[in-house]
């Protein structure tokens, strides 16, 4: 494991700058993503309102990743390319990922969208999924381990709700660069793994499945994850700090929703 880095006060407050900026990405991409839309204008989009706010796209080059988003939809787990031939349409679920950095400060963040007039079952799958994200940090306290975080959300997505939990990709630590230790699962038992101190910047990202939670990545892209029965995936994730104070989002698009998890 390489070296877990707890954070002065001034990265922090680096990392929340460059959170709001990926924070109000997300928040245009509300206003444009519905039927008729490639998933190419969500990549235009978020090079554009990057651009504008002097952030960097950390994903494009990333391993020779070459797009400033992940836009995967419906069955698409995560890592989908943006694509100028995929049109959105109604009832569509897409997710969009993306890492920025502002002066060398980074967040991460997915979000999910319902496109136009959307499915019960797509409803529910993306309630189920942002109320993981919302049980996991919740965990996120000093003295907790990674598997509470972990154990919180499998508990609520499998147990309580009968949706698969994917294994296959985590939430991770962040800062300095983008994928930093500890790994973050989704998944795990209570009181084990490392354990959580004040300083440490993580991300929490449950990716939740209809069906089984197993994942096909032999897309002929190279990227591109899928569920591995076709059902429905759905997906969210904040940049967070761990303080004294409990848990601090840094990438909150709803400082009503999120007040008691906001920097004071």
């Amino acid at each position: 494991m390489s070296l877990i880095t707890l954070k002065s006060a001034r990265e922090i407050r680096g990392m929340q700058k460059s959170g709001a900026v990926l924070a109000g990405m997300h928040l245009g991409l509300r206003k444009i993503i519905k039927p008729g839309i490639s998933s190419w204008d969500i990549e235009k989009f978020a090079l554009r309102y990057l651009a504008e706010n002097n952030a960097k796209p950390e994903e494009k080059g990333f391993e020779g990743y070459e797009y400033a988003t992940c836009v995967s939809i419906n069955n698409e787990v995560c890592h989908g390319f943006p694509r100028k031939d995929v049109l959105l349409k109604d009832g569509d679920l897409v997710k969009v990922d993306t890492v920025v950095s502002v002066d060398g400060y980074m967040s991460d963040s997915c979000w999910a969208y319902a496109v136009g007039e959307v499915s019960d079952e797509v409803k529910n799958l993306m309630a189920v999924t942002k109320k993981a994200l919302y049980l996991g940090i919740d965990q996120a306290v000093v003295g907790n381990r990674v598997g509470d975080i972990g154990h919180a959300i499998q508990t609520y997505v499998e147990d309580e709700q009968g949706y698969g939990d994917v294994r296959e990709y985590v939430g991770h630590g962040i800062q300095p660069t983008m994928h930093e230790s500890p790994d973050v699962p989704g998944y795990g038992k209570a009181g084990k793994g490392l354990r959580l101190r004040a300083g440490m910047t993580i991300t929490i990202e449950p990716m939740v499945n209809v069906g089984d939670w197993r994942c096909d990545s032999s897309a002929p892209d190279g990227w591109t994850v899928t569920t591995e029965d076709g059902s429905l995936s759905c997906q969210y994730e904040h940049t967070l700090v761990i303080t004294a104070d409990g848990p601090k989002i840094l990438t909150s698009q709803d400082p009503e929703f999120d007040a008691k998890y906001l920097l004071k």
